[in-house]
């Protein structure tokens, strides 16, 4: 009996071990991307389910605050990098991204419903929105319509760093787009109504919230989710009379990656109808192309900037240190 018995026993111990060599031997594509994005209530739980349903691979986020901090860690650890795929940042950093050389091709045809024209052979837009300050209506019965009314009233607004955010980035870019030669002077007459400058937009919204600001620097899609989440409509975003920047959100492929493939494989399905279809109600976002089943309800109920701003990733780029410095000299920072 006792050969049967080890038999069996044997034949148990492999069945129990063969789970664990399968999850061994499967490979770990590490996306590398901004805190929201992969927080519990972000689409990254959803989207690393639904990915590792047909791709027999471990589906790993790594973060680092912004978008704009994204950009920096990925220069920093260089070809040395564990990420296979780079995820949140926009037009206004492609341009240094491309410039590394840190960015591989990525041979796609993938359709959009983007406002702009995007086709690019090495970023794959997934999600697009625009930038607006965002208020409670139980608290600013009247919001301003410009950054010059904005300037003009006491209302007190927290914004983001624009050398760590993308949201912060987007703002300078936006007044510049604006106002031009007299962007310093609209900073200027701003200066008064900030209360402070966070790193990251979680730490601007969540002051937003606690109400220690009038108004938040975020997007005219954030509404939405107090209304469908959370089945509040007391959040609005203000219009502005001189347009909206649009910020358009991108994911590409790491140069040094080994599983290059099985990247192309994530971007194709951030860009299906799957991926498309989460990012509206966890993103809080446009998605780049509309899925089927169409928007969430509640979405019509945003404003829709009638003016689109929006610079050229190389004009971007161009200006992008002395935006920065012209908003810390009036800001004092």
């Amino acid at each position: 009996m006792k050969p049967i018995i080890h038999l069996a026993l044997a034949s148990l111990l492999v069945t129990a071990m063969a789970p664990i060599a399968r999850a061994e031997d499967r490979p770990v594509l590490t996306v590398l991307t901004y805190d929201s994005f992969a927080a519990e209530w972000g689409p990254g739980p959803a989207i690393e389910k639904g990915f590792e349903a047909s791709c027999a691979c471990d589906l790993q986020f790594v973060t680092a605050g912004d978008g704009a901090a994204v950009l920096a860690r990925l220069k920093l650890e260089g070809a040395d990098t564990a990420a296979d795929v780079v995820l949140g940042l926009d037009t206004n950093l492609t341009a240094d991204a491309r410039a590394s050389g840190l960015i591989a091709p990525h041979g796609l045809q993938l359709a959009n419903d983007l406002p702009v024209p995007f086709d690019d052979s090495r970023f794959v837009p997934f999600d697009w929105g625009w930038f607006a300050f965002v208020y409670d209506k139980t608290r600013v019965a009247t919001p301003p319509a410009s950054f010059r009314d904005l300037a003009a009233s006491n209302l007190k607004v927290v914004i983001e760093d624009p050398r760590s955010s993308t949201p912060g980035l987007g703002l300078l870019l936006w007044v510049k787009k604006a106002y031009g030669d007299q962007a310093a002077q609209v900073w200027a007459d701003l200066a008064d109504n900030i209360v402070t400058v966070t790193p990251g937009w979680d730490q601007a919204y969540g002051l937003f919230l606690k109400g220690e600001a009038d108004m938040v620097l975020s997007y005219t899609t954030s509404p939405a989710y107090h209304l469908i989440a959370e089945g509040d409509a007391s959040k609005a975003a203000a219009a502005f009379s001189e347009g909206h920047y649009l910020q358009i959100e991108v994911a590409g492929l790491v140069a040094s990656s080994s599983h290059m493939e099985l990247g192309k494989s994530f971007l194709s399905y951030l860009a299906g109808d799957e991926a498309q279809a989460i990012l509206p109600t966890t993103n809080w976002m446009y998605p780049a192309k509309t899925p089927a089943a169409g928007l969430p309800k509640g979405f019509e109920t945003l404003i829709r900037p009638a003016t689109s701003l929006l610079y050229p990733e190389d004009e971007a780029q161009a200006l992008r240190q002395a935006a920065v410095q012209e908003w810390q000299a009036a800001l004092g920072q």
